[in-house]
Parts: structure tokens; C-alpha cells; sequence
């Protein structure tokens, strides 16, 4: 949602708004960097009997910060909407940044899964600020693009950690990633304070005045009026869309290895799913744009079913590279375009928390991935059947957010 400048009484602060977009990405991109360098890490540490880690304790730790990202975005996206979003990005950048260095220097794996958790806390809270600030300084039509822009930022930060973690592990040793991935704060704290700036819609609410505090309440929005149904079912969509991502990044070597393919070849498909991501992103954008974000998440969660369900044929040469790298395109920018449409159904006073609601909840799924994904190649039935039952996954997201009717799209607005 843009503001006019020409009827916005904030109007100096939209000096800054070109500001918004580059900063905005930085922090997603830092997210990224520290959600993913734990995963970085863990092979060396366990390798070299860090702390005595086992895959156990490991995939405890990693639970442990996966939920600090949880109720990070479940808190820290109402209290953007309380606070405001400028105060809320400082915050949270500076506050997992410095957990994330103090993470270097853990004495022991308990300490290490605390501050992984805390660091969670902030972590979670990024993505609900920036997305929300993105597309209140959008142009009038451009959330979803602003929005899948944004989220390119999350992947940049993912690929180079681990490009990072190739060279830095080796020379310096598994803490210095930590080190390396709190610095970047020393530049862009500072750009923050200096020049993000406010959301003019969330100034213009706090200015309106005259509402019951009932009404001023970001967490009853959700489930008045027109929003209870949309709220419910953006839940359950982000839910099904990150089951998606976090259990095929998981597991899809493992499942592709247990279709038959070489090692080789099982690695190089969940790199093409990656590049598929990076593409969908910048295609679904665009597409959003013109035909209307709602049209377009059902579209793509429809298209990402069908290409999970034709990862269950083996298919010769180049066509599982072909399917992979399509399956990634939907897959993935699915969950953002639901992102976009939280952010444009919702009005300002409760947009943050209602992104944050949506990321939160959906962290169980992010969760319930993995786990599934596992029980499945336990049971030996991780191929075809993995792919079946991602397939109705993607299959439930799309009928949730169809059941976001237009007219209670219209009733929102």
C-alpha cells in the first residue's frame, strides 16, 4: 500500500523512502545468513566432536532456534504495529546480530541452543517488519513484486553462507561463521538509524485517534469482522507452504537417492530447486502485479502440486532437472506471495501482526517438514509417496487461501 505524498501529512519522512527497499533486503538477507549458517556448521562440529554434538543434539539445537523464530514472529509482528516498524527493524537487527557473535563464543551446547533460540527471537521478527514496510512504501499495484524482491534477499544470504562456509570453516573454524555473520550489523544499524524511514500508514493510524482500545488492539483485527475466515486461512496456507520448503531442502537428496539417482545427481537437483526459487520469486512478482496476488497464490501453489505429484515419475535425462527446477519455481515463491497478500488484505494497524501471525504459525510446518520427511524414508516409502503427499500439501494451500473470498477481499479493503 503507497502513501500519497500529496495528502500524506508525514511527508518528510518519505524523503528516506528510497532507502526503504535496499535496507530492507540487507536485513532479509542477514536473516538468511544466520538461519542457514547453523546447518553450515553442524557437519564440522559434529565431525570434530564439538561439545560431544551428536545428529540428535544437533537437530535439537536446530529445532530449538526454529522456534525462537516461531514466537518471534509471533510477537515481534504486533509489536511493529505498536512501536512501529522503524524502532521494530533496529531492534530486532541489532538484537540477533549481537546473539549471533555471542553464539562464537559459547562455552558449551546448551549455552550454543539458548542463544540460537534468543537469537530466533529476533530473527523471526525481521521478515513481518521489512515485508510490511516494503509494500507500505511500494507504488500503487507493485506489493507482490516488492515483496518476492524482498525475499531474494533471504536466499543471497543462504547462498553465501554457504559459499562462506566453504572457505572460512577450513582456515578459521566453525565460529568464526558467527563472527562473520554478526559484522555487517556495524554498517547497517547505523544506515537504520540514519535513514529508514517511519511507515507513513502506521504514523497516519497512530495520528487518527478516536478508536476504543479495543479497536486499537492489532491481535482482535485479526479475527474480527471480514478477517477471522482470510486469518484462519492464511494459517493454514503457511503452514502447507513452509512444510513445503523446509522438507524438500531437507530431504529431497535423500528421496531422490532412494528413487535411484547417484549422489552427484541427488545434490545437483536440490541445487536446481534452488535456482528454480530465485526464479519464481522474480516471475511470481510480476505475475502478482497483473493478474491480482490472490489469483496468483492459487495458481502457484495449483502449479507447485502438479509438478511435486510428476517428481514421482522417473523420468529420463534431462527431465527430472526440467521438473525439479519447475517444482522449485512454485514451490517456494508460494509461501511469499501469501506473504504479499497478508500484507495487502490487512490495514495498517494490524498488518504487521497479521504477517507475523501468518510466519509464526507456519514455522510448524517448517518444523513437521523434516519430521515427515524422515518418517517417510524410515518407512522406506520416501518415493513415490513423499512426493504424493507434498503434492496435497501444496494441494490444501491453494484451496485455503481460494477460500479468502473476493468479497471478503472487497469487505477488507
Amino acid at each position: 500500500m503507497s502513501a500519497d505524498p500529496s495528502t500524506n501529512p508525514i511527508e518528510p519522512r518519505e524523503r528516506g523512502a528510497g532507502w526503504v527497499a535496499p535496507l530492507c533486503w540487507s536485513a532479509v538477507a542477514l536473516e538468511g545468513f544466520d538461519l542457514v549458517v547453523l546447518g553450515v556448521v553442524l557437519s564440522p562440529m559434529l565431525r570434530d566432536g564439538v561439545w560431544g554434538l551428536t545428529p540428535a543434539t544437533g537437530s535439537l539445537i536446530s529445532v530449538v532456534g526454529l522456534l525462537g523464530v516461531m514466537v518471534g514472529a509471533l510477537a515481534i509482528g504486533t509489536i511493529t504495529d505498536i512501536i512501529g516498524r522503524r524502532r521494530t527493524m533496529l531492534l530486532t537487527v541489532a538484537g540477533f546480530s549481537v546473539l549471533t557473535l555471542l553464539c562464537a563464543f559459547a562455552p558449551d551446547p546448551w549455552t550454543f541452543g539458548v542463544l540460537r533460540f534468543l537469537a530466533g527471537l529476533g530473527l523471526g521478527g525481521v521478515l513481518p517488519v521489512a515485508i510490511a514496510l516494503v509494500n507500505e512504501y511500494a507504488r500503487q499495484g507493485k506489493g507482490g513484486s516488492a515483496t518476492t524482491v524482498l525475499m531474494t534477499g533471504y536466499h543471497a544470504g543462504a547462498v553465501l553462507t554457504a559459499l562462506l562456509g566453504i572457505v572460512v570453516i577450513p582456515a578459521m573454524g566453525w565460529r568464526a561463521m558467527f563472527v562473520i555473520g554478526a559484522l555487517p550489523a556495524l554498517v547497517l544499524v547505523p544506515l537504520i538509524v540514519r535513514h529508514l524511514p517511519e511507515s507513513a500508514s502506521f504514523l497516519r493510524e497512530q495520528a487518527g485517534g478516536g478508536r476504543t482500545a479495543h479497536e486499537r488492539n492489532p491481535v482482535t483485527i485479526l479475527f474480527r469482522g471480514g478477517y477471522l475466515r482470510a486469518t484462519i486461512a492464511f494459517w493454514v496456507t503457511s503452514f502447507m507452504g513452509l512444510l513445503l520448503v523446509y522438507g524438500l531442502n531437507t530431504w529431497l537428496p535423500e528421496i531422490m537417492r532412494s528413487a535411484g539417482y547417484p549422489l552427484g545427481a541427488a545434490l545437483a537437483l536440490l541445487l536446481v530447486l534452488n535456482v528454480g526459487a530465485v526464479a519464481g520469486l522474480l516471475v511470481a512478482g510480476q505475475v502478482a502485479n497483473r493478474v491480482g496476488t490472490r489469483r496468483a497464490v492459487i495458481a502457484w501453489f495449483a502449479a507447485a502440486a502438479l509438478f511435486l505429484a510428476l517428481l514421482s515419475v522417473r523420468l529420463p535425462g534431462i527431465g527430472v532437472y526440467i521438473s525439479v527446477l519447475l517444482a522449485g519455481v512454485f514451490v517456494f515463491s508460494a509461501q511469499v506471495l501469501v506473504y504479499a497478500y497478508v500484507s495487502q488484505l490487512y490495514p495498517a494497524a494490524a498488518r504487521g501482526t497479521a504477517i507475523g501471525a501468518a510466519s509464526g504459525v507456519g514455522r510448524l510446518g517448517a518444523i513437521s517438514g523434516p519430521l515427515i520427511g524422515g518418517a517417510l524414508l524410515t518407512a522406506g516409502i520416501a518415493y513415490p509417496w513423499g512426493f504424493y503427499i507434498f503434492a496435497a500439501v501444496a494441494a490444501i494451500g491453494g484451496i485455503a487461501v481460494a477460500a479468502v473470498a473476493v468479497s471478503d477481499t472487497k469487505a477488507a479493503a
